[in-house]
């Protein structure tokens, strides 16, 4: 029995390991690309970009909100009944939700592009250039959760190599369309920069077209294999219209605000810091706008980078922790609770804490030496902070996983009430710095309450995850170090021969820093075995390529 129940835990870890491997990959070649394309853009935009780049922010923040709403959960809770109803072999039914799942997607979302495109004037916050912005993203609004809900289908029978690929040729043509029309409206036309602003929000809807064609071209490959299954199932459990619908609409209701939260605690700070830094500060519109740029856009474009990793543990691990609670398995759910928590921590801690090592050269690399003192030290905090994020982005994705939404959306509602109560003295007393605390703060309790919630009802490994937090946050240390070292000792030598704060010798610390922090912190998880304890027998052959003994 005791070997049934460890082979059955690393089949439901390999599935976990391969399934995050796809989504971490996507996610992050998707998020690289989303940062990345700043380096031309910003050039291009020259004296503009700080305000260019703060209004592609204020109306993606708004979107992004938008955006949940239409999409209403739906995805997640698509995969996470579909990948319950295939545990009972009851393929058809999982069909059915997704054909009904379409019906509410569509409709969302022509009802919330209609609300944000015609709607934009109220919801501009004062400033009226954000209204053309809103107005080219409500176009995205009315594919993307047709597109989003596909994704979840695939992910519901753990195939995530469509959701991967689709998101990273969604991020590739928007970023091609961005570039190429920033180019010819700023530097070909020398046209006015809020419209090359709106055209580069329209980019989501034409990467979106790309993505949904790409999910399109998988389904049609996969059709057989899915009317395979539907033909082989047990057919018994009859499901009507009304309950599918009740069905998706119970289980997509906490997915749209906890899915929404991080959108959530960003809205409050665009609609609080510039209200409260005027009380505090002298400052000009134009000057906070380029504060509110530091904090809320460039830091957030490159940490949610990291976070990314933490969404894709989240998507991988919904329907596997749907399946063992829909088996009774409580100690199979403990296991995957370990598993995604000391997995999250075994990526996350190194990944925040190796960016805040190369913080200068990184962001002098993406954002040039504008405000570069503040603008390295904002994202330095806010790679710290990126933690609590991602782990909030995990937990409460386990909660949902196990049915406990009512609790998970409880917690979510108190971190929010800390994070108002500490947000207007946190801006007041610490500027840029304090929407970072505030949201620090109301994360880190909400992630205390949902820890101790799925501790109290299915317990953890608490060896694994003690060795685990233990060695993780030593090695960890080790490579920030040795990062940090790099990048002093590179731009010492740099400035021999070059400006070391110039775009191309930030590149190469950033490069040569990443390499040595990143081969101590490989080395020293697979010496200690720390790695198998994670990723299983999979590190032998790493081990063996790396010559490590």
């Amino acid at each position: 029995m005791g070997n049934q129940d460890r082979n059955r835990s690393d089949i439901s870890r390999d599935k976990m390991l391969s399934g995050s491997a796809w989504m971490t990959a996507g996610s992050i070649l998707s998020r690289f690309l989303g940062a990345v394309y700043i380096i031309p853009w910003s050039i291009w935009f020259g004296n503009y970009f700080l305000r260019g780049n703060a209004l592609y922010g204020l109306g993606y923040n708004i979107y992004s909100f938008f955006l949940i709403v239409a999409i209403a959960g739906i995805p997640s809770a698509i995969a996470k009944q579909v990948a319950h109803y295939n545990a009972l072999n009851e393929y058809g039914v999982g069909v059915r939700l997704y054909k009904r799942g379409l019906v509410l997607a569509v409709s969302t979302g022509v009802v919330s592009a209609a609300v944000l495109y015609f709607g934009a004037p109220l919801i501009d916050g004062g400033n009226p250039n954000v209204i053309p912005v809103l107005h080219s993203l409500a176009w995205a609004i009315l594919i993307i959760p047709t597109m989003s809900l596909t994704r979840g289908y695939f992910q519901g029978y753990q195939q995530m190599a469509p959701s991967a690929i689709s998101q990273f040729v969604e991020q590739l043509v928007r970023v091609i369309y961005m570039l190429v029309t920033a180019f010819l409206i700023m530097q070909v036309f020398h046209g006015d920069w809020v419209k090359a602003v709106s055209q580069s929000t329209f980019a989501a809807f034409v990467g979106a077209v790309a993505g949904m064609l790409t999910l399109a071209w998988y389904y049609l490959r996969r059709r057989e294999d899915f009317r395979s299954l539907i033909a082989h199932s047990n057919n018994q459990l009859k499901v009507e219209p009304k309950a599918l619908y009740q069905e998706i609409i119970v289980q997509a209701v906490p997915f749209i605000i906890l899915g929404a939260g991080i959108t959530i605690f960003m809205l409050i700070d665009q609609f609080t810091f510039f209200k409260v830094m005027k009380l505090a500060t002298n400052y000009s519109n134009n000057m906070l706008s380029d504060l509110y740029a530091l904090f809320a856009v460039n830091a957030n474009k490159l940490i949610m980078i990291t976070i990314s990793l933490s969404s894709a543990l989240a998507i991988t691990a919904v329907p596997l922790l749907s399946i063992a609670l829909t088996n009774g398995d409580r100690r199979e759910i403990s296991r995957q609770n370990s598993n995604v928590l000391t997995l999250f921590l075994f990526v996350m801690i190194p990944a925040a804490l190796g960016m805040c090592a190369i913080s200068g050269p990184l962001n002098r690399l993406f954002y040039g030496q504008a405000q570069q003192a503040l603008g390295a030290n904002l994202l330095t905090f806010s790679s710290i902070i990126s933690i609590p994020m991602g782990l909030f982005v995990v937990t409460s994705a386990m909660m949902q996983g196990l049915s406990q939404n009512k609790r998970a959306v409880k917690f979510f509602a108190i971190g929010t009430i800390v994070k108002l109560i500490f947000q207007w003295p946190c801006i007041y007393y610490l500027g840029s710095f304090g929407p970072l605390i505030s949201t620090g703060l109301g994360l880190g309790v909400a992630n205390w309450l949902i820890i101790r919630s799925l501790n109290r009802q299915f317990g953890f490994d608490r060896r694994m995850l003690d060795i685990g937090f233990r060695k993780i946050a030593k090695y960890s240390l080790f490579m920030y170090a040795a990062s940090l070292m790099t990048v002093y000792a590179a731009n010492f030598l740099l400035k021999f021969v070059a400006d070391p704060f110039d775009r191309i010798p930030s590149l190469i610390v950033t490069i040569l820093a990443v390499a040595v922090g990143g081969y101590i912190y490989i080395y020293l998880a697979l010496k200690s075995r720390v790695a198998d304890m994670i990723l299983g027998a999979r590190t032998e052959k790493l081990r063996k390529l790396l010559r490590i003994p």
